[in-house]
C-alpha cells in the first residue's frame, strides 16, 4: 500500500545529480539496499530509487536526470506531496560481510552504499569505499563517506578526479575480505571478474511495477529465475549467472 511522503528538500549536488529528502513513515525500510518507488505527476510508471540515508521519519534519495520523469522531479519544491511505495526489494545482509568489506559503487549505484556503510560501522565492521564516475563534475558523496571514517577512493574515466580509470583499477590498494557493490551491469561484471571473496551485488534493472507482479525485471540465476524488484535488487555472488 502506498503512503504519502512530503518533500523536505531537493537540491543539486553534482552535474545533473539531485539529493531529495522526504518526510514520511520509514518503518518498512529494514535493510540498506532497499528502494522506494515514487509516483510522478503525468507519468504512468512509478520510478524506483535506492534509499541513500534514513532516520525515524526521513528518507534520502539521490537521483540523476535521465529522462522526462527525473527532469520533472528536479522541479519539485519543499512541501510537495508524493505517492510512495516504501521498503521494496531485498537489501544487503551485513551479517555476511566479514570484518573488512569493500564497498564499490558506480554513478547512481553509489547512494545505497552510504546507508550500508553506516550500518556496517554500527555493527563494528571497518568498511572501505571505491566510487567511480565519468568525470569530476559528477562526483558526489565522497566527503560524506570520509566523514564516516571510511577510507574512500574515487576513480574517473577521464582522470579529472581521483585515479584515472574504472573502480576495479583501485582494488589492488585495498585489503578486504568481502565485497558489496552496486552500479551498471558492466561494472558489476568487472567487479565479479576481479574479486574472489564472497560478495553481494545490487542490480539496476529496469522496473515497471516494482513489487514483483509484472515479471518485467526477471533474470536467470543458478537457483532459478528471480525478480530483481522483489527477490533482488541484491543477489549473492554464488547465485549470479552472467
Amino acid at each position: 500500500m502506498s503512503e504519502k511522503y512530503t518533500v523536505i528538500s531537493n537540491n543539486v549536488i553534482a552535474e545533473n545529480i539531485y539529493r531529495m529528502v522526504l518526510q514520511g513513515n520509514t518503518e518498512k525500510i529494514t535493510k540498506p539496499g532497499q528502494f522506494i518507488s515514487i509516483g510522478l505527476d503525468g507519468f504512468f510508471l512509478r520510478r524506483p530509487f535506492s534509499v541513500c540515508d534514513l532516520s525515524a521519519d526521513k528518507t534520502t534519495i539521490i537521483y540523476k536526470i535521465l529522462g522526462g520523469g527525473t527532469k520533472s522531479m528536479s522541479s519539485y519544491k519543499k512541501g510537495k506531496e508524493l505517492d510512495v511505495l516504501s521498503g521494496l526489494g531485498n537489501g544487503f545482509s551485513i551479517e555476511k560481510s566479514g570484518e573488512k568489506p569493500v564497498l564499490i559503487g558506480g554513478g547512481v549505484g553509489v547512494p545505497p552504499l552510504y546507508l550500508l556503510a553506516k550500518r556496517l560501522i554500527e555493527a563494528g565492521k571497518k568498511p572501505s569505499v571505491i566510487i567511480g564516475f565519468n568525470k569530476s563534475a559528477e562526483v558526489f558523496l565522497r566527503e560524506e563517506f570520509e566523514a564516516l571514517g571510511c577510507r574512500t577512493l574515487v576513480s574517473t574515466i577521464d582522470g579529472s578526479a581521483g585515479i584515472k580509470g574504472v573502480v576495479t583499477d583501485a582494488l589492488y590498494q585495498y585489503d578486504y575480505d568481502y565485497v558489496f557493490t552496486c552500479g551498471p551491469m558492466p561494472m558489476l561484471k568487472a567487479v565479479y571478474d576481479n574479486t574472489e571473496t564472497g560478495g553481494q551485488f545490487s542490480f539496476e534493472e529496469r522496473m515497471a511495477c516494482g513489487i514483483g507482479a509484472c515479471m518485467g525485471c526477471t533474470c536467470k540465476t543458478k537457483y532459478g529465475y528471480k525478480r530483481i524488484c522483489r527477490d533482488g535488487p541484491v543477489l549473492e555472488r554464488e547465485e549470479i549467472i552472467w
